[in-house]
């Protein structure tokens, strides 16, 4: 369990998480001296305000923490981050156990790789009843591991350091990792070898596999693009100034990983992820080329700058190829999303209606909500190229995020159950637990999906019982 949930404490400060609409029955509850003191020094119970209560001797008695009118689950988030170091428990607050732990250590990450100064000493919290502290904190690891990946940047996180994560993933679970580098990658993949041919570090595809061969096939597929410069169809410095976190998708599909191997999910996992370097050098790929794919099919490129889907395109068609249950490709992959749905609500799609479903509902249940848009079939033909059988960069410059979503879906021909998530692996103003920056959008709501789809076997059993 994360060091900073424990199960018991001699000494605990008492929290209470106070909602706006119910500060006056529960300032009343706790008594007049509380009650006094809240009034005294004006508490509203605005969304993250703290009120710390002495006792009679001038101690610290207890904790008043606003939840504010829309009482965000993940709220306790930054109840951590304000909070000294100390033992608190959670008197009373929002009724998900689980989202309140879990929100109580998001609230205490932080990425200190380059800072020479210590880190803060976080703050704990004992276990509140009914919470599961093992699953939050599995949650929890896996979401801070990823977020270290999109947090590092380019020069120590290229194709072959996020192989290494992906080993290093590998050893811990017993799972077989194999990477295919270089000009090794020409024959079979052909499209992730041309986009990061440019770059003086190699691209690779990375393959991890775990589980037993008779469950259910379960295929993540990640966007690796180490950094994006937009290739010869240039990105201006500011497009280019985050985008670090262009293999975000390649993150949260690790991430993601993590969490199922470590619940012991039923299935056969296999996580492919093409890493790359968009990089401009004289062996870069250009506009106007036309690439042939491991599909078969042939791409002309509209532009350089639409490199995602070429890298997972090759990675998808290997998925496709053994026909897996369940196939789910992340990406960072087009501004259009973020124009539709913006930072905090990323698109996904699929032709699935049950899956689509599922995933809304327990997107909305962990507070990691996803919209999803349609594969509206009717902009199929703004691939068509004159010379090719698909263009990457449609010349029709609307549903940018639609017509990504079918170009994908052209290389996933015998799969029956397919999702594509557009993700931006990045938060642009701070919530509570999310601060500006790296994220990982949706991962959340897909590892719950996952867990009621492919419940690890002991719990079918006792859940038949």
């Amino acid at each position: 369990m994360h060091s900073c949930l424990v199960k018991s404490a001699k000494i605990a400060t008492p929290l209470y998480a106070v909602a706006a609409k119910e500060r006056g029955a529960v300032l009343r509850a706790r008594g007049h001296r509380i009650e006094q003191w809240a009034q005294n020094a004006g508490f509203q119970a605005r969304a993250g305000e703290i009120l710390p209560v002495p006792d009679d001797d001038g101690r610290m008695d207890a904790i008043l923490f606003g939840l504010g009118s829309n009482e965000d689950p993940l709220a306790l988030a930054t109840a951590a981050e304000k909070l000294p170091a100390g033992t608190y428990r959670l008197a009373s607050g929002p009724s998900d156990a689980d989202l309140a732990a879990l929100g109580w250590l998001l609230g205490t990450y932080s990425y200190t790789r380059y800072r020479s100064a210590p880190p803060r000493s976080a703050p704990k919290l004992v276990l509140p009843e009914g919470c599961d502290g093992e699953a939050v904190s599995r949650i929890a690891a896996g979401l801070f591991w990823g977020r270290d990946l999109v947090a590092t940047p380019a020069n120590e996180m290229g194709p072959e350091d996020l192989a290494a994560a992906a080993r290093s993933l590998a050893r811990r679970h017993r799972a077989r990792c194999r990477v295919t580098a270089g000009t090794a990658l020409a024959e079979g993949y052909p499209m992730i070898q041309a986009v990061g041919g440019g770059s003086a570090r190699p691209p690779c595809l990375i393959d991890l596999i775990w589980g037993n061969r008779g469950a259910p096939k379960l295929t993540l597929v990640g966007k690796g693009v180490c950094f994006d410069s937009g290739g010869l169809d240039l990105k201006s410095a500011a497009g280019m100034l985050t985008m670090k976190k262009d293999m975000g998708g390649a993150a949260a599909v690790l991430a993601l990983g993590h969490m199922i191997m470590a619940a012991g999910l039923d299935v056969r996992l296999r996580i492919l992820v093409p890493a790359v370097e968009n990089a401009v050098s004289g062996t870069a790929y250009r506009p106007g080329d036309v690439l042939r794919s491991r599909k078969g099919l042939t791409v002309e490129i509209g532009n350089t700058d639409a490199e995602g889907r070429l890298v997972l395109a090759d990675a998808l068609s290997l998925a496709d190829e053994e026909e897996p249950d369940l196939l789910i490709d992340i990406a960072t992959l087009t501004g259009a999303a973020r124009a539709a749905t913006g930072m905090e609500l990323p698109p996904f799609f699929t032709d699935d209606e049950a899956l689509a479903k599922a995933l809304e509902q327990h997107g909305h249940a962990v507070a990691d909500p996803l919209w999803r848009l349609p594969l509206w079939r009717g902009y199929e033909n703004t691939l068509d190229s004159s010379i090719a059988d698909l263009n990457n960069a449609p010349g029709y410059t609307l549903a940018g995020a639609i017509t990504a979503a079918l170009f994908l879906n052209r290389f996933v021909t015998k799969t029956a159950r397919w999702m594509h998530l557009d993700i931006p692996a990045w938060n642009d103003r701070p919530r509570p637990g999310r601060k500006v920056g790296p994220d990982l959008n949706g991962v959340r709501a897909l590892y719950a999906l996952l867990s009621a789809r492919y419940a690890p076997a002991r719990v079918r059993r006792a859940s038949a019982h």
